[in-house]
């Protein structure tokens, strides 16, 4: 068991992807969950509602903490603007690929923005890796892309359950460790590389990002609620 020892609240060690198409969803979803969730991801989906940055203002209003996941991927100067832009704004996490060029140059603007390096996606198994021509496994590019984030200042990366215990091993405290792709049952989805809530914090993860286990749930509230029950478990 590779447990955390960073000093992170652990109510606030579930992220809640807040996963809509709108902003009335979204916050109708926020206001319903209430104290069962503290930090909300805010992903493409939202961006392209028009009401991407009056959500993230209404999670700030709400004293909820704020991971802006839009994975920016361009050239360096370009993601370097994004970043400082969005230093504007109350952002506790954002996402960039992890490219050398672009982590050095965000690195360098990110002011209090804690930046996470995209590893390897959670949808993407080893077929999905060999076809996009990278000549090795999951497991190697993860922890090359991670060494390579520590190096150039970035604070954390993103990555499967099944990666967090290596990344761990190998880094210590170093970086954040944050993992989606949390499945607290039996996966059927589009998510290839998946852990259950408990094992991803014992192979080392901060935080686990859960999406649909809870929205989609009968009751997204008590859904959140048990998962918090486990992740209290894990740290007890």
């Amino acid at each position: 068991m590779r447990l955390s020892a960073k000093s992170i609240p652990a109510a606030e060690r579930l992220i809640f992807a807040l996963d809509v198409a709108t902003a009335a969803e979204a916050l109708d979803l926020v206001d319903h969950l209430g104290d069962t969730v503290e930090f909300y991801k805010i992903g493409m989906e939202l961006l392209t509602s028009g009401d991407y940055f009056h959500v993230l203002k209404a999670l700030n209003a709400r004293d909820k903490r704020v991971f802006v996941d839009l994975k920016f991927f361009d050239v360096p100067a370009t993601v370097a603007s994004a970043i400082k832009g969005l230093t504007r704004y109350r952002v506790d996490f954002a996402t960039i690929h992890g490219n050398n060029g672009m982590m050095a140059a965000a690195a360098r603007v990110k002011g209090d923005i804690r930046l996470l390096a995209v590893t390897a996606l959670t949808s993407l198994d080893q077929g999905d890796l060999d076809d996009l021509g990278f000549a090795c496994d999951a497991r190697a590019l993860v922890l090359s892309r991670a060494r390579a984030a520590l190096a150039l200042g970035i604070d954390g990366v993103v990555s499967s359950g099944l990666e967090a215990a290596d990344l761990r091993a190998e880094l210590g405290e170093k970086l954040l460790i944050v993992c989606p792709g949390i499945r607290p049952v039996a996966n059927v989805d589009d998510q290839k590389r998946t852990v259950d809530v408990a094992q991803a914090f014992a192979n080392g993860a901060d935080y686990i990002v859960v999406g649909r286990p809870i929205r989609e749930a009968h009751d997204p509230r008590a859904a959140a609620a048990a998962i918090q029950q486990t992740i209290a478990g894990c740290f007890a």
